[in-house]
Protein backbone atom coordinates (compact mmCIF):
# COMPACT_ATOMS: atom_id res chain seq x y z
CA UNK A 1 0.00 0.00 0.00
CA UNK A 2 1.50 3.67 -0.83
CA UNK A 3 2.53 5.78 2.42
CA UNK A 4 0.03 8.43 1.14
CA UNK A 5 -2.56 5.74 1.21
CA UNK A 6 -1.32 4.08 4.34
CA UNK A 7 -1.80 7.29 6.20
CA UNK A 8 -4.87 7.99 4.99
CA UNK A 9 -6.28 4.81 6.70
CA UNK A 10 -5.50 5.63 10.45
CA UNK A 11 -8.58 8.65 10.03
CA UNK A 12 -11.92 6.98 9.07
CA UNK A 13 -13.62 8.55 6.18
CA UNK A 14 -17.12 7.75 7.29
CA UNK A 15 -16.41 10.65 10.12
CA UNK A 16 -14.95 13.45 11.53
CA UNK A 17 -12.60 14.44 14.53
CA UNK A 18 -13.78 17.44 14.87
CA UNK A 19 -17.03 16.54 15.06
CA UNK A 20 -16.00 13.35 17.84
CA UNK A 21 -13.15 14.64 19.37
CA UNK A 22 -11.14 11.20 18.42
CA UNK A 23 -10.55 9.07 15.10
CA UNK A 24 -11.03 5.69 17.07
CA UNK A 25 -13.09 4.13 19.88
CA UNK A 26 -9.76 1.78 20.43
CA UNK A 27 -6.26 1.61 19.81
CA UNK A 28 -4.76 -1.85 20.30
CA UNK A 29 -0.55 -1.70 20.40
CA UNK A 30 0.45 -4.95 19.77
CA UNK A 31 -0.67 -7.46 16.67
CA UNK A 32 0.78 -10.84 18.28
CA UNK A 33 -1.74 -13.62 19.42
CA UNK A 34 -2.97 -11.92 21.87
CA UNK A 35 -3.65 -8.59 20.39
CA UNK A 36 -5.33 -9.75 17.41
CA UNK A 37 -7.26 -12.38 19.44
CA UNK A 38 -8.48 -9.20 21.70
CA UNK A 39 -9.35 -7.21 17.56
CA UNK A 40 -11.10 -10.67 16.56
CA UNK A 41 -13.65 -10.94 19.27
CA UNK A 42 -14.65 -7.32 18.91
CA UNK A 43 -15.41 -7.58 15.02
CA UNK A 44 -19.13 -7.06 15.88
CA UNK A 45 -18.87 -5.04 18.56
CA UNK A 46 -19.73 -1.73 16.75
CA UNK A 47 -16.79 -0.06 17.78
CA UNK A 48 -13.92 1.52 15.61
CA UNK A 49 -10.50 0.03 16.16
CA UNK A 50 -6.76 0.80 15.39
CA UNK A 51 -4.57 -1.92 15.39
CA UNK A 52 -0.69 -1.21 15.25
CA UNK A 53 1.70 -3.67 15.30
CA UNK A 54 5.89 -2.70 15.06
CA UNK A 55 7.27 -5.95 13.18
CA UNK A 56 5.97 -6.40 9.59
CA UNK A 57 3.47 -9.58 9.71
CA UNK A 58 6.04 -12.18 7.90
CA UNK A 59 8.48 -11.78 10.70
CA UNK A 60 5.75 -12.20 13.47
CA UNK A 61 4.40 -15.55 11.55
CA UNK A 62 7.99 -16.57 11.32
CA UNK A 63 8.61 -16.64 14.97
CA UNK A 64 9.70 -20.06 16.18
CA UNK A 65 7.52 -21.16 19.40
CA UNK A 66 4.95 -23.57 20.14
CA UNK A 67 2.21 -23.18 23.07
CA UNK A 68 -0.32 -25.49 24.73
CA UNK A 69 -3.80 -24.47 24.07
CA UNK A 70 -6.05 -25.15 26.47
CA UNK A 71 -9.82 -26.16 26.47
CA UNK A 72 -11.03 -22.45 27.24
CA UNK A 73 -9.20 -20.94 24.40
CA UNK A 74 -10.39 -23.13 22.35
CA UNK A 75 -13.75 -22.58 23.44
CA UNK A 76 -13.12 -19.05 23.12
CA UNK A 77 -11.52 -19.01 19.67
CA UNK A 78 -14.85 -21.32 18.83
CA UNK A 79 -17.08 -18.05 20.04
CA UNK A 80 -14.62 -15.50 17.64
CA UNK A 81 -15.49 -18.14 14.46
CA UNK A 82 -11.94 -18.98 14.00
CA UNK A 83 -11.50 -22.26 15.58
CA UNK A 84 -12.52 -23.93 12.40
CA UNK A 85 -9.28 -22.06 10.68
CA UNK A 86 -7.04 -23.00 13.54
CA UNK A 87 -7.78 -26.81 14.37
CA UNK A 88 -6.42 -28.30 10.99
CA UNK A 89 -2.74 -27.22 11.78
CA UNK A 90 -2.52 -27.80 15.45
CA UNK A 91 -2.63 -30.93 17.33
CA UNK A 92 -4.78 -32.22 20.40
CA UNK A 93 -3.65 -34.35 23.50
CA UNK A 94 -5.66 -36.98 24.83
CA UNK A 95 -3.51 -37.73 27.81
CA UNK A 96 -1.42 -35.78 30.60
CA UNK A 97 0.99 -37.92 32.00
CA UNK A 98 2.44 -36.45 35.77
CA UNK A 99 5.20 -37.82 37.74
CA UNK A 100 7.83 -36.49 40.04
CA UNK A 101 12.03 -37.41 38.30
CA UNK A 102 11.96 -40.99 39.01
CA UNK A 103 8.90 -41.68 41.30
CA UNK A 104 6.94 -45.00 40.36
CA UNK A 105 3.64 -43.06 41.16
CA UNK A 106 2.59 -41.58 37.76
CA UNK A 107 -0.77 -39.59 37.98
CA UNK A 108 -2.45 -39.61 34.39
CA UNK A 109 -5.25 -37.36 33.03
CA UNK A 110 -7.59 -38.87 30.38
CA UNK A 111 -10.75 -37.47 28.37
CA UNK A 112 -12.72 -39.75 30.28
CA UNK A 113 -12.00 -37.48 33.40
CA UNK A 114 -13.49 -34.59 31.79
CA UNK A 115 -15.87 -36.48 29.76
CA UNK A 116 -14.48 -34.70 26.51
CA UNK A 117 -12.96 -35.96 23.08
CA UNK A 118 -9.73 -33.92 23.88
CA UNK A 119 -8.09 -32.19 27.06
CA UNK A 120 -6.00 -29.53 25.02
CA UNK A 121 -3.61 -28.53 22.17
CA UNK A 122 -0.39 -27.48 21.37
CA UNK A 123 0.00 -25.01 18.42
CA UNK A 124 3.35 -23.83 16.97
CA UNK A 125 3.03 -19.57 16.34
CA UNK A 126 2.39 -19.48 13.12
CA UNK A 127 -0.44 -21.65 12.95
CA UNK A 128 -2.43 -19.38 15.54
CA UNK A 129 -0.99 -15.81 14.60
CA UNK A 130 -1.17 -16.56 10.71
CA UNK A 131 -5.52 -17.27 10.83
CA UNK A 132 -5.97 -14.57 13.57
CA UNK A 133 -3.99 -12.08 10.96
CA UNK A 134 -6.35 -13.24 8.07
CA UNK A 135 -9.65 -12.86 10.22
CA UNK A 136 -8.85 -9.19 11.43
CA UNK A 137 -8.12 -8.11 7.97
CA UNK A 138 -11.99 -9.44 6.88
CA UNK A 139 -13.23 -7.32 10.13
CA UNK A 140 -14.82 -4.39 8.48
CA UNK A 141 -14.71 -2.34 11.93
CA UNK A 142 -10.89 -3.11 12.14
CA UNK A 143 -7.51 -0.77 10.63
CA UNK A 144 -4.58 -3.29 10.72
CA UNK A 145 -1.28 -1.17 10.10
CA UNK A 146 1.90 -3.11 10.17
CA UNK A 147 4.88 -1.97 10.28
CA UNK A 148 4.15 1.03 12.30
CA UNK A 149 5.14 1.83 15.71
CA UNK A 150 3.91 4.07 18.64
CA UNK A 151 6.31 6.73 19.71
CA UNK A 152 4.37 8.72 22.32
CA UNK A 153 1.04 9.01 23.92
CA UNK A 154 -0.56 11.37 26.42
CA UNK A 155 -3.46 10.70 28.20
CA UNK A 156 -6.48 13.53 28.70
CA UNK A 157 -9.62 13.46 30.33
CA UNK A 158 -11.88 12.20 27.03
CA UNK A 159 -8.98 11.04 24.85
CA UNK A 160 -5.45 9.57 24.38
CA UNK A 161 -3.58 11.43 21.32
CA UNK A 162 -1.05 9.14 19.86
CA UNK A 163 1.63 9.38 18.12
CA UNK A 164 2.09 6.70 15.30
CA UNK A 165 5.34 6.44 13.29
CA UNK A 166 4.48 4.49 10.07
CA UNK A 167 7.97 4.62 7.19
CA UNK A 168 9.33 7.68 9.00
CA UNK A 169 6.66 9.95 9.09
CA UNK A 170 4.49 10.87 12.10
CA UNK A 171 0.28 10.55 12.54
CA UNK A 172 -0.99 11.90 15.33
CA UNK A 173 -4.46 9.77 16.37
CA UNK A 174 -6.97 10.43 18.77
CA UNK A 175 -8.69 7.30 20.87
CA UNK A 176 -10.91 6.93 23.68
CA UNK A 177 -8.94 3.83 24.95
CA UNK A 178 -5.60 2.75 24.41
CA UNK A 179 -5.17 -1.58 25.11
CA UNK A 180 -1.29 -2.86 25.51
CA UNK A 181 -0.47 -5.64 24.35
CA UNK A 182 2.58 -4.80 23.64
CA UNK A 183 4.69 -7.97 25.61
CA UNK A 184 6.22 -8.31 28.63
CA UNK A 185 8.71 -5.36 28.45
CA UNK A 186 5.41 -3.10 27.32
CA UNK A 187 6.96 0.29 26.44
CA UNK A 188 3.25 1.57 26.57
CA UNK A 189 2.88 -0.03 30.34
CA UNK A 190 6.86 2.01 31.69
CA UNK A 191 5.21 5.08 29.95
CA UNK A 192 2.26 5.30 32.09
CA UNK A 193 4.50 4.50 35.04
CA UNK A 194 2.23 1.39 35.98
CA UNK A 195 4.65 -0.48 38.50
CA UNK A 196 5.47 -4.55 38.24
CA UNK A 197 5.81 -6.80 40.63
CA UNK A 198 7.43 -10.40 41.07
CA UNK A 199 10.97 -11.84 40.17
CA UNK A 200 13.43 -13.49 37.89
CA UNK A 201 13.81 -17.53 38.90
CA UNK A 202 17.31 -18.86 39.27
CA UNK A 203 16.28 -21.17 36.09
CA UNK A 204 16.59 -20.37 32.30
CA UNK A 205 14.09 -22.54 29.85
CA UNK A 206 15.35 -24.80 27.03
CA UNK A 207 13.37 -25.18 24.13
CA UNK A 208 13.13 -27.19 21.36
CA UNK A 209 11.83 -29.24 18.11
CA UNK A 210 12.13 -33.29 18.18
CA UNK A 211 11.17 -36.17 16.15
CA UNK A 212 10.69 -39.44 18.08
CA UNK A 213 11.10 -42.70 16.26
CA UNK A 214 7.70 -44.09 17.92
CA UNK A 215 4.31 -42.69 17.70
CA UNK A 216 3.78 -39.29 20.43
CA UNK A 217 0.14 -40.92 20.38
CA UNK A 218 -1.09 -37.33 21.58
CA UNK A 219 0.37 -37.68 25.15
CA UNK A 220 1.96 -34.51 26.66
CA UNK A 221 4.17 -35.17 29.61
CA UNK A 222 4.99 -32.98 32.56
CA UNK A 223 7.62 -34.72 34.37
CA UNK A 224 9.36 -32.74 37.32
CA UNK A 225 12.74 -32.92 38.00
CA UNK A 226 14.76 -31.10 41.15
CA UNK A 227 16.18 -29.00 38.94
CA UNK A 228 12.85 -28.03 36.63
CA UNK A 229 10.17 -29.02 35.13
CA UNK A 230 10.59 -31.04 32.07
CA UNK A 231 7.73 -31.22 29.28
CA UNK A 232 7.07 -32.81 26.19
CA UNK A 233 4.24 -31.80 24.07
CA UNK A 234 2.66 -33.17 21.13
CA UNK A 235 2.98 -31.60 17.51
CA UNK A 236 1.49 -32.17 14.00
CA UNK A 237 3.59 -34.99 12.03
CA UNK A 238 4.85 -36.86 14.75
CA UNK A 239 6.60 -33.96 16.53
CA UNK A 240 7.02 -32.63 19.69
CA UNK A 241 8.27 -30.02 21.52
CA UNK A 242 10.65 -29.29 24.39
CA UNK A 243 10.17 -27.42 27.61
CA UNK A 244 12.88 -27.76 29.73
CA UNK A 245 13.53 -25.70 32.89
CA UNK A 246 17.01 -26.10 34.40
CA UNK A 247 19.07 -23.18 36.68
CA UNK A 248 21.33 -21.02 34.58
CA UNK A 249 24.44 -22.42 34.54
CA UNK A 250 23.05 -25.68 33.91
CA UNK A 251 20.73 -24.74 31.00
CA UNK A 252 23.76 -22.97 29.37
CA UNK A 253 25.87 -26.11 29.18
CA UNK A 254 23.49 -27.79 27.94
CA UNK A 255 22.63 -25.30 25.13
CA UNK A 256 26.66 -25.74 24.50
CA UNK A 257 26.31 -29.59 23.75
CA UNK A 258 26.52 -30.79 20.06
CA UNK A 259 23.19 -32.48 19.40
CA UNK A 260 24.37 -35.47 20.11
CA UNK A 261 25.01 -34.90 23.72
CA UNK A 262 22.10 -33.08 23.74
CA UNK A 263 20.29 -35.42 22.66
CA UNK A 264 21.54 -38.31 25.43
CA UNK A 265 21.13 -35.99 27.55
CA UNK A 266 17.43 -35.39 26.80
CA UNK A 267 16.73 -39.14 26.80
CA UNK A 268 18.39 -39.63 30.18
CA UNK A 269 15.99 -37.04 31.15
CA UNK A 270 12.82 -38.28 29.70
CA UNK A 271 13.15 -41.81 28.85
CA UNK A 272 12.97 -44.03 26.05
CA UNK A 273 9.20 -44.44 25.47
CA UNK A 274 9.36 -42.82 22.57
CA UNK A 275 12.28 -44.80 21.24
CA UNK A 276 15.36 -42.50 19.28
CA UNK A 277 14.79 -38.72 19.51
CA UNK A 278 15.72 -36.82 16.29
CA UNK A 279 16.56 -32.78 16.82
CA UNK A 280 14.79 -30.65 14.64
CA UNK A 281 16.13 -27.19 14.21
CA UNK A 282 18.02 -24.84 16.53
CA UNK A 283 17.68 -24.71 20.25
CA UNK A 284 16.59 -21.49 22.19
CA UNK A 285 16.89 -20.13 25.68
CA UNK A 286 14.98 -18.13 27.85
CA UNK A 287 15.24 -16.86 31.17
CA UNK A 288 11.94 -17.46 33.79
CA UNK A 289 10.34 -14.77 35.24
CA UNK A 290 7.18 -14.38 37.41
CA UNK A 291 5.28 -10.90 37.09
CA UNK A 292 2.25 -9.46 37.50
CA UNK A 293 1.30 -5.31 36.99
CA UNK A 294 0.13 -3.75 40.46
CA UNK A 295 -2.66 -1.95 38.29
CA UNK A 296 -4.03 -3.51 34.85
CA UNK A 297 -5.97 -0.21 34.12
CA UNK A 298 -5.54 3.49 34.55
CA UNK A 299 -8.05 5.80 33.08
CA UNK A 300 -7.85 5.12 28.82
CA UNK A 301 -5.88 2.72 29.53
CA UNK A 302 -5.82 -1.48 29.89
CA UNK A 303 -2.91 -3.64 29.56
CA UNK A 304 -3.15 -7.80 28.84
CA UNK A 305 -1.51 -10.52 27.77
CA UNK A 306 2.07 -10.50 29.36
CA UNK A 307 1.86 -6.27 29.21
CA UNK A 308 0.13 -7.06 32.27
CA UNK A 309 1.48 -10.17 33.99
CA UNK A 310 4.37 -13.14 32.91
CA UNK A 311 4.65 -17.39 34.83
CA UNK A 312 6.21 -19.78 35.09
CA UNK A 313 6.27 -21.60 31.77
CA UNK A 314 4.99 -24.84 33.83
CA UNK A 315 1.69 -26.48 32.81
CA UNK A 316 2.12 -23.87 29.58
CA UNK A 317 -0.26 -21.11 31.31
CA UNK A 318 1.11 -17.90 29.88
CA UNK A 319 -0.79 -17.25 26.78
CA UNK A 320 -4.08 -19.11 27.62
CA UNK A 321 -3.97 -15.93 30.33
CA UNK A 322 -3.55 -13.53 27.85
CA UNK A 323 -6.42 -15.09 25.46
CA UNK A 324 -8.73 -14.77 28.66
CA UNK A 325 -7.83 -11.41 29.33
CA UNK A 326 -8.92 -10.70 25.42
CA UNK A 327 -11.78 -12.31 26.12
CA UNK A 328 -12.90 -10.90 29.19
CA UNK A 329 -11.61 -7.21 28.03
CA UNK A 330 -13.87 -7.68 24.98
CA UNK A 331 -16.83 -8.56 27.08
CA UNK A 332 -16.63 -5.49 29.42
CA UNK A 333 -15.64 -2.99 26.59
CA UNK A 334 -18.81 -4.41 24.12
CA UNK A 335 -21.32 -4.17 27.04
CA UNK A 336 -20.76 -1.02 27.96
CA UNK A 337 -20.14 0.05 24.40
CA UNK A 338 -24.13 -1.00 23.91
CA UNK A 339 -24.97 0.76 27.16
CA UNK A 340 -23.87 4.00 25.43
CA UNK A 341 -20.95 4.33 28.25
CA UNK A 342 -17.72 5.56 27.47
CA UNK A 343 -15.40 2.77 27.33
CA UNK A 344 -12.28 4.56 28.65
CA UNK A 345 -14.00 5.55 31.89
CA UNK A 346 -11.63 4.15 34.42
CA UNK A 347 -15.28 2.97 36.13
CA UNK A 348 -15.79 0.42 33.29
CA UNK A 349 -11.95 -0.57 33.09
CA UNK A 350 -11.73 -1.81 36.29
CA UNK A 351 -14.72 -4.37 35.53
CA UNK A 352 -12.42 -5.92 33.39
CA UNK A 353 -9.60 -5.32 36.41
CA UNK A 354 -11.29 -7.24 39.05
CA UNK A 355 -12.26 -9.87 37.06
CA UNK A 356 -8.50 -10.65 35.43
CA UNK A 357 -6.44 -9.76 37.99
CA UNK A 358 -7.20 -11.60 40.74
CA UNK A 359 -7.61 -14.74 38.75
CA UNK A 360 -4.43 -14.71 37.07
CA UNK A 361 -2.82 -13.85 40.76
CA UNK A 362 -4.18 -17.27 41.39
CA UNK A 363 -2.41 -19.11 38.64
CA UNK A 364 0.68 -16.92 38.75
CA UNK A 365 0.92 -18.58 42.47
CA UNK A 366 0.02 -22.21 41.40
CA UNK A 367 2.42 -22.45 38.78
CA UNK A 368 4.93 -20.60 41.55
CA UNK A 369 4.22 -22.88 44.17
CA UNK A 370 4.32 -26.17 41.53
CA UNK A 371 8.30 -25.06 40.59
CA UNK A 372 9.41 -24.11 43.97
CA UNK A 373 7.86 -27.82 45.46
CA UNK A 374 8.84 -29.94 43.06
CA UNK A 375 12.60 -28.15 42.43
CA UNK A 376 13.37 -28.99 45.81
CA UNK A 377 15.55 -31.75 47.18
CA UNK A 378 14.19 -31.12 51.11
CA UNK A 379 13.43 -34.21 52.58
CA UNK A 380 10.13 -33.05 54.03
CA UNK A 381 9.20 -31.50 51.49
CA UNK A 382 9.90 -34.15 48.33
CA UNK A 383 7.36 -36.88 50.75
CA UNK A 384 4.88 -34.30 51.47
CA UNK A 385 4.76 -33.98 47.16
CA UNK A 386 5.08 -37.33 45.98
CA UNK A 387 2.10 -38.03 48.88
CA UNK A 388 0.11 -35.40 46.78
CA UNK A 389 0.93 -37.51 43.89
CA UNK A 390 -0.40 -40.93 45.70
CA UNK A 391 -3.53 -38.96 47.10
CA UNK A 392 -4.45 -37.40 43.64
CA UNK A 393 -4.09 -40.72 41.45
CA UNK A 394 -6.30 -42.39 44.03
CA UNK A 395 -9.24 -39.31 44.70
CA UNK A 396 -10.67 -38.86 41.78
CA UNK A 397 -12.61 -35.12 42.59
CA UNK A 398 -9.08 -33.76 43.16
CA UNK A 399 -7.64 -35.53 40.48
CA UNK A 400 -10.52 -33.42 38.38
CA UNK A 401 -10.21 -30.35 39.74
CA UNK A 402 -6.89 -30.25 39.61
CA UNK A 403 -6.61 -31.00 36.27
CA UNK A 404 -9.65 -28.01 35.41
CA UNK A 405 -7.55 -25.47 37.09
CA UNK A 406 -5.18 -26.49 34.89
CA UNK A 407 -7.27 -25.76 31.91
CA UNK A 408 -8.90 -22.66 32.79
CA UNK A 409 -12.37 -24.13 33.71
CA UNK A 410 -11.90 -22.98 37.10
CA UNK A 411 -12.94 -19.31 37.67
CA UNK A 412 -15.44 -16.88 35.87
CA UNK A 413 -16.07 -18.19 32.05
CA UNK A 414 -16.43 -15.73 29.07
CA UNK A 415 -19.47 -15.21 27.35
CA UNK A 416 -17.50 -15.91 23.95
CA UNK A 417 -16.75 -19.33 25.07
CA UNK A 418 -20.34 -20.32 26.09
CA UNK A 419 -21.63 -19.64 22.14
Amino acid sequence: MPLTQLLQTLTPPQTSTDKRGYDYDLVIVGGGIIGLTLASALKDSGLNILLVEAKVASAAVAKGQAYAIHMLSALIYQGIGIWDKILPEIAKYNRVCLSDADYSEVVEFETADLGTPELGYVAEHQALLHPLQEFVRDCTNVTYLCPAEVVNTQYLQDIVTIDIKVAEQIQTIKTKLLVAADGARSPIRQAAGIKTLGWKYWQSCIVAFVQPEKPHNNTAYEKFWTSGPFAILPLPGNRCRIVWTAPHAEAKALCELDDEQFLRELTRRFGNQMGKLQLLGDRFIFQVQLMQSDRYVLPRLALIGDAAHNCHPVGGQGLNLGIRDAAALAQVLQTANAAGEDIGKIQILKRYERWRQRENLTILGFTDLLDRIFSNNFLPVLLVRRLGLWIMRRVPMLKIYTLKLMIGLKGRTPELAKR
